[in-house]
């Protein structure tokens, strides 16, 4: 599967991830996020945003939902819990926001 944005065709794995994250982009992101039925909103785009500076800026970290629900829930000053992300990101947020965000795919199992 490959996605367009501005004339440049963007390859991704066979489960939906970018070939290079050197590829992605705010505008590729919300063609991705569109294929994937998400309108992307204020909170989406923190959520994203928290993965790709954990991903470049934390050596390749890849944070599991319970670390995502801390850092998500101090970012907006108030208390969530997965559901609040699953809401954001149905088919999984760790996994849907960071192939939406670019990243590649985590090997890691389970939320928790």
């Amino acid at each position: 599967m490959a996605f367009e944005v501005d004339g440049k065709e963007i390859e991704t794995t066979a489960s939906g991830f970018l070939v290079s994250i050197d590829d992605w982009s705010e505008d590729l992101a919300k063609i991705i996020a569109d294929d994937e039925g998400v309108e992307l909103l204020e909170k989406h785009w923190d959520l994203i945003n928290y993965l790709r500076d954990e991903f470049v800026n934390n050596n390749g970290n890849q944070p599991n939902t319970r670390k995502i629900v801390k850092a998500m829930g101090a970012k907006w000053g108030e208390s969530i819990d997965t559901k609040k992300l699953y809401e954001l990101f149905p088919r999984d947020p760790s996994k849907q926001a960071g192939r939406i965000g670019g990243l590649p795919e985590s090997r890691r199992k389970g939320g928790y």
